[in-house]
């Protein structure tokens, strides 16, 4: 079967169809939005013959799971987990200034690459194993997440409980410029300093512990763990009253990303360490969020061989490669599972006002997705 053909003569409903998940703007805040676009993609779906478990949320959009087959099939090899995302980080409005449209092999639109056109993608591969009749090596079981680009521990909670039950993972986000594959990324921690001193006029700086001084001291000792693998960006800072009153109070939060658990383990201590450098301060480190890096593994590196593989079959050819960026892939693949990433389409402009996909990428990727169904 050639399935680059096969979805050639449906282009115009999978742009359509992307068109409407697009229009639909869902940024992860607005849980009335996200659930409006979950509804779209999920009434596509349920036409395929898929099993859907919802997981309400009161805060954000509700999770979803999909498996399909519907029914259980005992010839089937075990299980395939394919992650996805639903939310964006365009709020509602921003169509006005980046509204969806085609110019040659280009579509634009706020989130039409991370990751609505990969959500075309599972629909679209779902839809050719219901209308060809083909049955997939593995039960398929697709999650679809509400709250992927703010990150979500109920969220990761479920992805870890799916991933230990699948042999296999899939991750649906953009490939890297050019078509790679993702199959390292960086892991993440997202820190809080919280610093307190004591308030004095600033007149009489000496009667008092300014808190301002005591974080930069903290950023700097922070700073100091930046290296070719380890980036530091603080992005966040304040504290403060007047300009001659000393600070009583100052926080900061910042961005840390790492290539290895061990060099996570090695940030972890220098934080855990940090202190005051006046007795009277008081510091506190909050861990605000985590997550693991995906490492290459033999598992995972021996899934991206069987996926060039089938890749060579449709007459593509795939490459790998590695990015800064963190996605709910490092979750699966810090338990371990043979993981692959980026099989989303091909584009630009991730989280910036040009973001567009390729129609020919979202064509060639979802013959892709369809073959690797059927063979891994």
């Amino acid at each position: 079967m050639n399935y680059q053909q096969f979805f050639r003569s449906r282009r115009g409903e999978m742009v359509g169809f992307l068109k409407q998940l697009v229009l639909a703007e869902s940024p992860t805040s607005d849980k009335k939005a996200v659930d409006a676009c979950s509804a779209i993609f999920l009434a596509n779906c349920g036409r395929h013959g898929v099993r859907h478990t919802r997981f309400p949320q009161r805060g954000r959009g509700d999770f979803h799971l999909l498996e399909y087959p519907a029914r259980d099939d005992d010839r089937l090899d075990g299980r395939l987990l394919v992650l996805t995302h639903i939310d964006t980080v365009w709020p509602v409005g921003r169509l006005a200034k980046m509204p969806f449209y085609l110019q040659g092999d280009k579509i634009f639109g706020p989130g039409v690459l991370d990751m609505k056109a990969g959500l075309v993608l599972a629909a679209s591969a779902l839809g050719a194993l219901r209308e060809l009749n083909l049955r997939p090596r593995r039960r398929i079981a697709m999650f679809l997440n509400s709250a992927e680009e703010t990150g979500s521990e109920e969220a990761h909670e479920i992805i870890r409980a799916q991933a230990k039950a699948a042999d296999r993972v899939l991750c649906l986000e953009p490939a890297l410029p050019g078509g790679a594959l993702k199959i390292q990324r960086k892991g993440r921690l997202v820190i809080r300093l919280d610093v307190h001193g004591i308030a004095a006029h600033g007149g009489s700086p000496g009667k008092g512990v300014s808190a301002i001084d005591e974080l930069i001291c903290l950023i700097r000792k922070i700073e100091a763990l930046r290296s070719a693998d380890v980036s530091v960006n603080i992005g966040l800072i304040g504290g403060g009253e007047k300009a001659n009153i000393v600070a009583e109070s100052a926080f900061a939060v910042g961005d840390i990303r790492f290539w290895t658990a061990a060099q996570r383990d090695k940030i972890l201590a220098v934080l855990k360490a940090l202190g005051p450098s006046v007795r009277r301060a008081k510091v506190k480190t909050t861990i605000e969020s985590t997550t693991p890096p995906m490492e290459r593994t033999k598992g995972s590196d021996a899934l991206f061989a069987e996926a060039r593989s089938v890749a060579a079959e449709l007459g593509m050819k795939i490459t790998g490669g590695k990015t800064g960026g963190g996605s709910d892939a490092s979750i699966a693949a810090g338990l371990g599972r043979p993981t692959l990433d980026g099989l989303g389409p091909d584009g630009d402009g991730i989280h910036a006002a040009h973001e567009h996909a390729l129609l020919s990428s979202l064509v060639d990727r979802a013959a892709l997705l369809t073959a690797l169904f059927l063979k891994i």
